[in-house]
């Protein structure tokens, strides 16, 4: 496919998703069934084009003046690509399958749009909606915060200890310029391509042979900071495809036991192949089996139970820009009533003096401090670990300086540590 043909299979699918309310994954997928002819490296250059083109739509769209998907494509090769006019202009010929030639009003907003006096939710390229719950969050630094949330996320790899140290695996792939994140003790991270392409790690053997597994730095923090030690009865409650559950039971160096399990036994499943990639021994699957209480003999056993609680998943908008704007008002009511309902659960799982680690992948108070609140004010057996505490048991002096402003946990964000958004936060039972 040539440069032009990328761009009008872009606008294609941004057009679907637009139309359709679409995840970019499924749509970008489907595109792909129906147009065998492109390869690879042709899939993955329009993926670019339009996760790029989602994580800027609202500044793409004013710079241009329309909302359309072929306006917003325009606006992001000169917003995120950089192109010059002269270089937009040579993949909008109109010849084979290029889309049609630029018009002259969109020549003269591709050299005259900006984002001067743009509203925060634009020059943020966040929901209006949001923006009380934004600012809340972020107070005056709101802008530069959603700025940092709508940029390209690097690949982070967290070493897998029971197989390799960092060392030796930053070695083994030392050929993707991989180097050490700034603050997990176990992570590395892989630079994109300038065209925000990720490196692919189906075919390295450090990742084939499980001595390290894809995971953002923010996630892995949020392991380390629930001190899970040698020996301990661990519960994943919201457990997904199970890359917590493996950071745990690396951290407890295969020893003890991690329960996982999640409402989504599909989910669940695709944990089975990593922990044999992983040479994990510890870890116990407990998928749900129709109304049956496959927890049962956990209760009151656990010495720490993680809930990475379902949530809007503002934090990876990075990774996950199409979720931004498929997300709608009554959803953050929704994640509200669904984090309640889990912390309640994990209640009955903790052993007296064990511990309660809630994590979210939000940045909005509403679902981090604001829940932590409500649950501690009606379960007077639990009592908050203050951040401090929480970095210094886990050894990490370099997090001090993340501790929430609102009273509880950790608060990691792309602007502040280049990371995910996430919120951690631990509770103790007496």
């Amino acid at each position: 496919m040539t440069p032009g043909a990328r761009v009008a299979a872009a606008i294609e699918v941004l057009e679907e998703i637009d139309e359709r309310r679409r995840p970019a994954a499924d749509a970008l997928k489907d595109w792909g069934g129906s147009h065998r002819f492109a390869g690879s490296k042709d899939r993955t250059a329009i993926a670019s084009l339009v996760y790029d083109a989602l994580r800027r739509r609202a500044a793409a769209a004013h710079v241009m003046d329309a909302a359309t998907p072929r306006a917003i494509l325009i606006g992001t090769l000169h917003l995120v690509r950089g192109l010059d006019l002269d270089e937009a202009r040579a993949l909008f010929t109109g010849e084979g399958h290029a889309p049609p030639p630029l018009s002259e009003e969109e020549a003269q907003r591709y050299i005259t749009g900006d984002l001067a006096g743009a509203p925060p939710h634009v020059a943020g390229d966040f929901p209006g909606w949001l923006e009380p719950s934004l600012v809340a969050a972020f107070g005056d630094n709101v802008v530069a915060e959603c700025a940092a949330l709508a940029t390209r996320a690097p690949v982070d790899l967290r070493v897998n200890t029971l197989k390799a140290t960092r060392d030796k695996a930053q070695a083994r792939l030392a050929h993707l310029g991989a180097g050490p994140t700034p603050l997990s003790p176990i992570g590395l991270r892989l630079p994109l391509a300038p065209d925000g392409r990720a490196p692919a790690l189906g075919a390295e053997p450090a990742y084939v042979k499980g001595l390290v597994e894809v995971q953002d730095e923010g996630s892995q923090l949020a392991a380390l900071l629930s001190s899970a030690r040698s020996g301990e009865q661990v519960l994943d409650l919201c457990a997904g495809a199970g890359g917590k559950s493996l950071a745990l039971a690396a951290l407890m160096e295969n020893r003890g036991q991690v329960y996982a399990t999640d409402r989504d036994g599909r989910r669940l499943m695709q944990s089975h192949a990593r922990i044999e990639r992983a040479g994990v021994r510890s870890v116990q699957l407990r998928p749900p089996r129709g109304g049956a209480d496959v927890l049962a003999d956990l209760e009151g056993r656990c010495d720490l139970v993680v809930v990475d609680a379902p949530c809007t998943g503002s934090g990876t908008w990075r990774r996950n820009p199409d979720a931004k704007w498929r997300t709608r008002p009554g959803a953050l009511e929704q994640r509200i009533a669904e984090q309640d309902e889990v912390l309640g659960e994990a209640v009955r799982y903790v052993k007296p003096g064990g511990r309660l680690l809630y994590v979210t992948c939000s940045v909005l108070r509403e679902e981090n401090e604001d829940r932590i609140a409500g649950f501690l004010a009606s379960r007077p057996e639990f009592s908050s670990v203050p951040a401090a505490e929480m970095i210094e048991r886990a050894g990490l002096p370099q997090l001090a300086s993340f501790a929430s402003p609102f009273g509880f946990g950790l608060r990691l964000s792309p602007l502040t540590s280049a990371t995910d958004g996430f919120f951690i936060a631990m509770l103790a039972r007496a």
